[in-house]
């Protein structure tokens, strides 16, 4: 069959299943790009070609496109994503952000930017990076450390062995993340006789690898001598599709639950045995009993400082870990006894090796108040009612007290994520979209409308500050274009609000971190806030907008959205020095060591302090 390297490339997408527990879909759900001439003659003139059997998704952004197709796989349980397509030069390295957060997050998208001529006749050509050392290096390589895979087609022959390479990573649970296959943009147009079963359907079947059994003899064993045993539930809980396995086996059991940023929703927020979040972003239910248990099993997380408090939190000199965990090199880590597997499978077979055993009563019953005392305090920051400008907290009530139980809310960076993952009641396993591996700037509109287009029966609900919106907005325009509606939540306090408390931790003063005027004599940003109406420039987009001043109006707002069908942001400008309920939990950022200013020095002696509580668990044994 004779097709370009482009045409092939398309076609062999459309042809590419996925399969787990019997039930198949396609792997590619469409292909994002933005064109120009490291593309336009391959891949666009190739998706032109293929109509709608691979849909084509017009972006405003390269890295927004990458961020969609990151929702759109994680909201799927990596069970399907988009390919992403750029011309080379800027719009190829636009995407190298968005693959660090899906390589991060370990979530499969494929990347398929133009290159330069690989005839080289033509050299150099427009916007190719010239490296006086070598002659096949251009900026693509920059995708190379962000890339689980990484391959340039420099000849139509090797197309076929790379297709299947970056499938083989793309749906491996183990080893997924960006995918990346750079295209010479005279190879793309090359035409080439393709053998015909290079098209033939292919069902990639995701496993579910199992345990060695002595392996999970001997986490029981761990499991049955423990008296304060506590479960950490990471992201790897959703991906497998083991919330109800976790669920029976916390109540068997009766080892309570807590969870990182990405496992949050893996039990509802009142089953009996949830503490809800863990860590420097956490709940005080849950830190104050990690800080006492004798065993920790961590199921499907990869343990980030934010979930360790930068390896403070565990403070029991005993403390031994346990990790499920389907990739060996999270498995591995706090020197854990390591049972690599499918989180799913590994908690069915422990449960069934536990027969029967449960925590001593007392302990359950310590856990259970300790969750309500948390979730009284929540309860109080969803209903301040502070004046002039209500909390942030107050935001987050309104709207988890509003939405469905299946609705999504979906955020990434600033105060707000931490705040969520204090204060949000999560109702349903998939009810919470927090980009926290990487914590991009910019990812919520683009992500929030790849989780929509994942789930358009689940309203979703894009919680954003001004800085982020700021970074990148674009999005919504394609919102607008497709038809496709998420309600845009944009907290308004006039700068980096969260490194601005950071800073202020720190002994830096906030410095550089609001939105101000210069002031002349001064010579610092520290004159009045900038006049910036983020309402209106939604509004110049397309969205259909709200500017409110209060929770009550909030509320009227939200009860509006829900009969509507058309993207909406609503704007509502917060007092950004009212925090949430402390989680009593540290994160290591060190602290001036020599300093004239006195708030500098006070920081650093409190930093001393602090890194006293900060562990080298050695782990198993």
């Amino acid at each position: 069959m004779r097709l370009t390297v482009g045409q092939a490339l398309i076609r062999f997408l459309t042809a590419q299943y996925s399969e787990r527990d019997g039930a198949g879909q396609p792997f590619f759900a469409g292909c994002w790009g933005i064109f120009g001439h490291g593309n336009v003659a391959g891949l666009s003139q190739a998706l032109l070609e293929a109509g709608d059997s691979l849909r084509y998704y017009q972006a405003r952004n390269e890295q927004a496109m990458v961020h969609a197709a990151s929702g759109y796989a994680r909201m799927t349980n990596r069970l399907q994503t988009f390919a992403c397509t750029s011309s080379i030069g800027p719009g190829a390295t636009n995407m190298v952000t968005g693959a660090a957060l899906a390589t991060i997050n370990r979530l499969p998208v494929l990347l398929l930017p133009g290159d330069v001529f690989a005839t080289r006749v033509a050299n150099p050509v427009l916007q190719e990076l010239e490296d006086p050392r070598t002659l096949d290096v251009s900026v693509n390589d920059c995708l190379r450390p962000v890339s689980r895979y990484f391959d340039r087609i420099w000849r139509p022959e090797q197309l076929p062995a790379a297709l299947l390479q970056a499938m083989r990573v793309l749906t491996d649970p183990a080893e997924t993340g960006a995918v990346t296959l750079a295209l010479p943009q005279d190879t793309a147009a090359e035409a080439y006789d393709w053998p015909a079963d290079l098209f033939q359907v292919r069902v990639w079947r995701i496993p579910r690898p199992y345990p060695e059994p002595q392996a999970v003899a001997q986490a029981a064993d761990a499991i049955r001598s423990s008296r304060r045993p506590l479960i950490v539930a990471g992201g790897g809980v959703h991906y497998s599709d083991a919330a109800q396995a976790l669920r029976r086996f916390a109540e068997l059991t009766g080892v309570p639950v807590a969870e990182t940023q990405a496992g949050k929703g893996a039990l509802p927020y009142d089953h009996r045995a949830a503490l809800g979040a863990i860590g420097a972003t956490g709940t005080v239910a849950a830190n104050s009993i990690a800080g006492k248990s004798d065993l920790v099993i961590g199921v499907g997380t990869r343990w980030s400082d934010f979930t360790t408090a930068s390896n403070s939190l565990f403070a029991n000199p005993g403390v031994r870990f346990v990790n499920l965990n389907v990739a060996a090199f999270d498995a591995h880590k706090q020197s854990a006894l390591p049972l690599v597997a499918d989180a799913r499978v590994g908690l069915e077979l422990l449960a069934e090796e536990l027969g029967g055993w449960q925590v001593p009563a007392e302990y359950r019953e310590f856990a259970r108040q300790r969750a309500a005392d948390w979730d009284a305090l929540v309860e109080r920051a969803y209903h301040l009612n502070h004046r002039p400008l209500p909390a942030q907290s107050e935001v987050i009530g309104a709207l988890n007290e509003t939405i469905r139980p299946q609705d999504v809310v979906v955020c990434a960076a600033g105060s707000m994520p931490g705040d969520l993952h204090k204060l949000w009641r999560t109702r349903d396993s998939k009810g919470y979209h927090v980009e926290y591996g990487y914590s991009c700037m910019g990812y919520e509109i683009a992500g929030g409308l790849g989780v929509k287009m994942a789930a358009p029966d689940r309203d979703v609900y894009v919680l954003v500050g001004d800085g982020s919106y700021l970074m990148l907005n674009s999005e919504l325009v394609t919102c607008v274009q497709e038809g496709i509606k998420i309600v845009v939540i944009v907290v308004q306090n006039h700068g980096f609000q969260s490194i601005g408390a950071l800073s202020r931790s720190v002994g830096a003063e906030g410095f550089g971190t609001q939105y101000r005027y210069r002031v002349t004599e001064s010579g610092q940003l520290d004159g009045d806030v900038l006049p910036v109406d983020l309402a209106a420039n939604a509004a110049s987009l397309g969205a259909q907008t709200f500017k409110v001043s209060s929770i009550a109006e909030l509320r009227d707002a939200l009860a509006a959205v829900q009969s509507s069908d058309r993207t909406t942001v609503i704007h509502i400008e917060t007092d950004p020095t009212v925090p949430a309920p402390d989680s009593a939990a540290w994160w290591d950022v060190p602290v001036a060591e020599a300093s004239a200013l006195a708030a500098t020095q006070a920081a650093r002696a409190g930093y001393e302090e602090n890194k006293k509580k900060q562990l080298n668990t050695l782990g198993f044994g």
